[in-house]
């Protein structure tokens, strides 16, 4: 045993780079855990760990170790993939031999993913073996996360912090491990004091910590390479309506904190921050104000809406000007009829004309009615246009006839699951999810709609959560996002955000409950301009002013509901925005309403958000309030070291200089003789100190000693002309404490 103990001694510098790099290896592993099966994950985290075992606690020769740990790895592989039900055993295969082959097909290639990455940990065990090769694996590794983080829709930067953290602690271990080699009696000496070596790495790395995290957050001013070839190229990507690049094509690149509001044209990778970009971009005539509709999404990823090509979607029908459209019509909801002019400003194209819901004739198209260049399709109510595949220019006018739904709320209120969908061959595609779709999403989902009894009920709990549960901004905090989902990660990590964020929520939540739902995108309705003279409209003797301006700041999106014969109903998750809509009750006329809301009890809300608040206090909060109680502890001890130099700081500012050690003294003297009063032994006015302490020695005779020692040294530093130093005042202050003992213990 003692010779084994010595043996993990003599390699502790070995066990702690093993360690360190296990912390990068974790990174890794941490990376890949989205694109990976659970039963590769966990093969190659245990792989790794007995691995890094093995090595520490078993000092034998190379050779028995490898094997040992390629055995380790095999078997812990068999135990995963039979753990996650990968390979189920099968019972007519009598004994081992026969089930070998069986087992070995099923392991690959699990197995070697696991036997790979022990062979990376050992090779890079042995070759990062000085200061200049760990400065060299620690920076190709953070450039590695820190391209990926730029490149894809990973956010890395808790994978770069721990890999810095893993960086630091090996140079130290390198630094102690040389200083041991070099110095080996100045090593001897060291060891007596661990706890003070352990100190100072521990203040190091707070200090770091610290500075890391109160540094302040300064964007770029030169954008990366890759981004700008991107915007060169036209290619930009953009996440959702509300965070769209340029406002020349609708485009840009979501990832980018100085990108602009706008249309997008690719809605794969949604989220990211951008900047209002108030540039208008169309105005609308209308007596009837109604969220201009794009285009709609079906599919979701995981990361945004993949099935963003407008043209590949469905069946598509040559539209006619001037003739009906075809409509898939609710038969238990009215319409009214709006006729809306819009005008295309500054130069934008776009593969969709923009109109309310729903789109039933096209009136003209630059003034003229007939156009070639006009697609249909009903199932979205998506008016696409051409002009991207021949070259015809988008029109800069087009007036269009549109059917808004008056929605009976009171009725579709009461309506059962059963009512709504009974009977109905619903379309699947309004509810995918992808396979890996957080499963706490669908938990949250249930827990926050368990009141509603019907549908609407549920997409109303759903809308009032969302709304009143996360703050908008135009830049969320990603460096809070971990999950690789981007709906996960707005629910219970970045908690904050704007359009996309919200109704890319709302729709797969609606979808876990087997709520028909589908995102759309276009426009909020905009702001009232100034009144042209041309576009005045009288009623009654009154100038009515029914011209609206839309901006590229009104770029939105929104979710769409399917409730069965009443049609698809647009619903607002967005906080401070409101779809205008028609409802009628049942003892009223249409009236112009928001979305659904309903109104429930606000404490449950609040329960459902503190726990997602709860799950999104991770590790980080706990290593920097770990970091800051390290260095006030630290701050605290040097405080207490320098207690002697700060004692007289105060008197020092007063004075203007620095005190004299007979001045010292007598700061010190009346230090004590305040205390003595505190414990009832006053001083009167006409009496000396002396003869104070003469009267005190008889009423205290157990402090009878300090105090006679005290009154010594006050008169000798008062009128004695010997020469008084600091240790003198020292003096005094080291027996003022003792007659603090004295005057407790004699009580």
């Amino acid at each position: 045993m003692i010779r084994w103990w010595n043996g993990i001694k003599s390699s502790w510098h070995h066990s702690f780079s093993l360690l360190w790099l296990m912390v990068i290896a974790r990174q890794w592993v941490s990376y890949t855990e989205p694109y990976w099966l659970e039963a590769t994950t966990a093969a190659v985290l245990l792989t790794l760990t007995f691995a890094a075992v093995i090595e520490i606690l078993v000092p034998v020769k190379m050779i028995y170790r490898l094997l040992l740990e390629a055995v380790t790895g095999v078997y812990l592989t068999y135990r995963m993939i039979l753990h996650y039900g990968t390979y189920v055993p099968d019972p007519w295969l009598p004994g081992l031999r026969e089930r070998l082959p069986d087992i070995m097909s099923h392991m690959t290639p699990y197995i070697w993913f696991a036997l790979g990455a022990l062979v990376l940990l050992l090779l890079s065990s042995w070759w990062v073996s000085s200061k200049p090769r760990i400065l060299m694996f620690t920076g190709m590794n953070i450039a590695a996360f820190a391209a990926l983080d730029s490149f894809t829709s990973s956010i890395l930067w808790q994978e770069v912090a721990w890999t810095v953290f893993a960086g630091m602690g090996w140079l130290v271990t390198q630094h102690l491990r040389s200083f041991q080699l070099h110095y080996p009696r100045g090593w001897t000496q060291l060891l007596k004091y661990p706890f003070k070596i352990a100190v100072n790495v521990a203040i190091i790395f707070s200090l770091v910590i610290i500075t890391g995290v109160n540094m302040p957050e300064v964007r770029p001013t030169l954008t990366d390479p890759y981004t700008a070839w991107q915007e060169w190229n036209g290619n930009g990507t953009s996440p959702g309506s509300k965070t769209a690049g340029s406002s020349d094509n609708g485009s840009g690149t979501a990832s980018a904190g100085s990108t602009t509001s706008g249309y997008s044209t690719d809605d794969n990778n949604l989220g990211g921050g951008f900047n209002f970009d108030y540039s208008p971009v169309m105005t609308v005539t209308a007596d009837l104000r109604t969220y201009m509709r794009g285009e709609t999404r079906s599919v979701y990823s995981g990361s945004g809406w993949s099935d963003d090509n407008p043209f590949t979607r469905g069946d598509l029908k040559g539209g006619v000007v001037g003739q009906p459209l075809e409509q898939n019509k609710a038969s238990k909801v009215q319409t009214r009829e709006l006729k809306q002019t819009v005008k295309i400003l500054g130069g934008n194209s776009y593969p969709v004309l923009f109109g309310g819901l729903s789109i039933s004739k096209v009136n003209s198209v630059n003034g003229a009615d007939t156009s070639s260049s006009l697609l249909w399709r009903s199932e979205g109510s998506e008016l696409l246009w051409e002009s991207v595949e021949n070259s015809r220019a988008y029109p800069r006018e087009y007036v269009l006839t549109s059917q808004v739904p008056v929605i009976p709320i009171q009725e579709l209120n009461k309506q059962t699951y059963e009512q709504l969908y009974g009977g109905l061959d619903l379309d699947q595609q309004y509810l995918q999810l992808p396979g890996n779709f957080p499963e706490r999403v669908r938990e949250l989902a249930e827990k926050v709609t368990a009141q509603g009894k019907t549908p609407y009920e549920k997409i109303a709990l759903l809308q009032q959560y969302l709304q009143q549960s996360f703050p908008y901004t135009n830049q969320p905090d990603l460096s809070r996002r971990k999950s690789k989902d981007l709906v996960e990660s707005f629910l219970f990590e970045i908690m904050e955000g704007y359009c996309d964020y919200y109704s890319t929520a709302l729709v797969t939540m609606a979808r876990s409950l087997d709520i028909p739902a589908r995102w759309v995108k276009g426009y909020a309705p905009g702001e009232q301009a100034e009144l042209p003279d041309n576009l005045a409209v009288q009623q009654g003797g009154a100038v009515l002013n029914n011209n609206y301006t839309i901006t590229n700041a009104d770029a939105h999106s929104w979710a769409e509901v399917y409730f069965g014969d009443y049609g698809w109903i647009p619903v607002e998750a967005t906080p401070g925005f409101a779809a205008p809509l028609l409802a009628q009750s049942e003892d009223t006329a249409p009236q112009a309403t928001a979305a659904p809301e309903e109104d429930q009890p606000r404490p449950e809300q609040v329960e459902v958000n503190k726990g997602t608040q709860e799950q999104s206090f991770h590790l980080k909060i706990w290593i920097v309030a770990a970091a800051a109680a390290v260095l006030l502890a630290w701050a605290g001890f040097l405080l207490w070291q320098r207690r002697f130099t700060l004692r007289f700081f105060l008197q020092r500012l007063r004075n203007g200089q620095p005190l004299s050690a007979v001045q010292k003294v007598e700061a010190e003297t009346a230090r004590w003789v305040r205390y003595a009063r505190r414990k009832g032994m006053l001083k009167e006015e006409h009496e000396t100190l002396r003869e104070s302490v003469d009267r005190w020695s008889h009423e205290r005779p157990a402090a009878s000693g300090n105090l006679t020692a005290l009154l010594r040294m006050f008169e000798r530093a008062k009128y004695s002309p010997e020469v008084i130093e600091d240790k003198d005042w020292r003096s005094v202050y080291t027996e003022a404490l003792r007659l603090r003992k004295s005057i407790k213990s004699g009580k």
